[in-house]
């Protein structure tokens, strides 16, 4: 079984990997430095979520 993830978690990730093609990468670390800049997430749990799964999407 893998995580659940909310739609907004999803909607929000796909349309940053849209808007800023070639900016994430593999690394999360990275990611979330980039989630943070280029969003105006309130927490860091939704950050590092967001972040968690834009990474996921660049590696597959």
């Amino acid at each position: 079984m893998g995580n659940i993830r909310s739609s907004f978690i999803k909607r929000v990730s796909k349309e940053l990997i849209e808007n800023y093609q070639g900016k994430f990468t593999k690394d999360f670390d990275e990611n979330k430095k980039l989630v943070e800049e280029f969003t105006t997430v309130s927490t860091k749990h939704l950050r590092n979520k967001i972040a968690g799964y834009v990474t996921r999407l660049v590696s597959q």
